[in-house]
């Protein structure tokens, strides 16, 4: 049954990050093409690194700090990022804008 859980954690894992790999590659603007691997694949990866932290703490009786610390600074950092990342686009085509008027 342990396997089970694990295995489920990795293909839900692996389809959430291809779905945000997709996106990134087929959407239109960056407004779009920045919401899919922002989104999806960090949730895809949280599930991955879920699936490692529990294998790992029952294989080793000692709860594994390193994807629990991985999982931390994604879910911390990917939100960051993306919106750092927006407001320079706003930002820049603002610019644009207003050089073309």
């Amino acid at each position: 049954m342990f396997e089970i859980i694990i295995s489920i954690l990795v293909l839900i894992g692996a389809v959430f990050t291809l779905i945000g790999s997709i996106g990134l590659v087929k959407l239109p603007d960056f407004f779009t093409r920045l919401h899919a691997p922002t989104k999806a694949t960090t949730l895809g990866v949280g599930a991955i690194l879920l699936a490692s932290t529990l294998y790992f703490t029952f294989k080793t009786g000692d709860l594994s700090l390193h994807e629990v610390l991985i999982t931390l600074f994604l879910f911390i950092t990917a939100p960051v990022s993306a919106h750092l990342m927006a407001k320079s686009a706003i930002h820049i085509k603002n610019n644009e804008d207003k050089k073309n008027k």
